[in-house]
């Protein structure tokens, strides 16, 4: 048996009202001077108030950034890093969804670490510690407050990359709910299949380990019984602290194991035709389960079960077969794009698709099945609609 390693934030607080603990968190820190990354939806919404006032009373000055786009391009790094990078600043916060998060922690790394940005494109090339981070997620997808990974687009290759190093893990994670309950149903459903992706994709991944699937199982469970009330009752206080919960499990996971196939067919929708990263996983999804359900049935089998389906008295393979018609059917109930048409694809671009999906081998390597680029190309045919 091998040594198992798993990285996490230090402190994690989870519940109604968390948001209050970063005067708290920011006391204890020392923070004098903090960047507050975020993007002007949240402005709009009125929830960077939930940074800027706990900050204000912590004794904290604060600076805003809220030039963040949706899919952030490395530029967009880029430019906020050459905003701020002569400046001294104690904390940094981020508030919002997987971008402004995903900036948040890069630049808690860049204001600490000589070079420019796309130095640090890659794996542990991140010499030192960040600056201290916090981040608050305000959508339950991406679980970006616990990932080791900020993803950024290449535009001029056409693909993503991330900085991947444990100094990005943010040092505090604040989930609250209550911050949730304003997500527009369709974002609301195409973020929490997105983190049903993340927590079964690193189930059934090859480096899975005994840790990451415990935390693995308990987020699909609850985002399996919570997404359906999260998406039809936005204010069901109770469903949306399932679903950060269980998209902060997907991202705990997400450090310890791999995502899977269902990321690496994303990644070109995302890349070249810019499709929302979880629009894509959520349209891939089931035709990804449908192709990788007979490497393990036994694994698949338990997610059925997992995900509130009856099991009893079925085989192993007809068990494994019914995951695959949970998720084909929850994707269903919650209206995610389920076909490359509904993104305006046309079936011209799967060969262009499929070659670049197929280079994407630090993911598709732990996929559970072997992927051929035939076999991509098929799984894009199964999916054109």
């Amino acid at each position: 048996m091998e040594v198992v390693r798993m990285r996490f934030s230090n402190r994690v607080f989870f519940g109604p009202g968390s948001a209050a603990k970063l005067e708290e968190e920011s006391r204890a820190l020392g923070a004098k001077h903090a960047l507050v990354v975020t993007d002007k939806g949240i402005r709009e919404a009125g929830l960077l108030d939930h940074a800027l006032e706990p900050l204000r009373a912590a004794g904290a000055e604060a600076e805003v950034y809220d030039d963040v786009p949706p899919e952030p391009p490395i530029e967009a790094l880029e430019k906020c890093f050459d905003v701020y990078r002569k400046q001294k600043f104690d904390l940094v916060v981020g508030i919002g969804g997987g971008s402004p998060l995903d900036v948040a922690k890069s630049m808690s790394v860049l204001l600490t670490n000589k070079g420019e940005v796309r130095d640090y494109l890659g794996t542990d090339l991140v010499p030192k510690p960040g600056t201290p981070s916090i981040m608050i997620p305000t959508t339950a997808g991406t679980g970006a407050e616990a990932t080791p990974n900020a993803i950024f687009s290449i535009e001029e290759e056409k693909v993503k990359k991330a900085i991947v190093s444990s100094h990005v893990i943010a040092d505090v994670a604040i989930l609250d709910p209550a911050l949730t309950l304003g997500l527009p149903p369709k974002q609301t459903a195409a973020s929490g299949v997105d983190a049903l992706t993340h927590c079964l994709e690193t189930y059934v991944a090859l480096n899975a380990t005994p840790i990451s699937e415990m935390f693995s199982l308990e987020g699909m469970r609850l985002i399996s019984r919570s997404v359906r009330s999260a998406v039809h009752n936005g204010r069901d206080l109770e469903a949306r602290a399932d679903m950060l919960l269980g998209s902060y499990y997907g991202g705990v996971c997400l450090a310890g194991a791999s995502a899977g196939a269902i990321h690496a067919l994303s990644y070109p929708l995302s890349g070249r035709r810019h499709v929302p990263h979880g629009i894509g996983n959520a349209m891939l999804f089931p035709h990804v389960m449908e192709f990788n359900y007979v490497s393990d049935l036994n694994k698949f089998a338990v997610i059925a079960e997992t995900l509130g389906e009856d099991v009893d008295g079925l085989s192993v393979r007809e068990a494994a077969e019914v995951s695959v018609d949970a998720v084909r059917t929850l994707c269903e109930d919650v209206g995610v794009p389920t076909t490359l048409r509904e993104l305006d694809i046309d079936t011209s671009a799967i060969p262009e698709l499929a070659e670049a999906a197929a280079r994407i081998t630090r993911i598709l390597d732990f996929n559970p099945r072997r992927m051929t680029k035939e076999d991509i190309i098929g799984v894009y045919e199964r999916a054109a609609g």
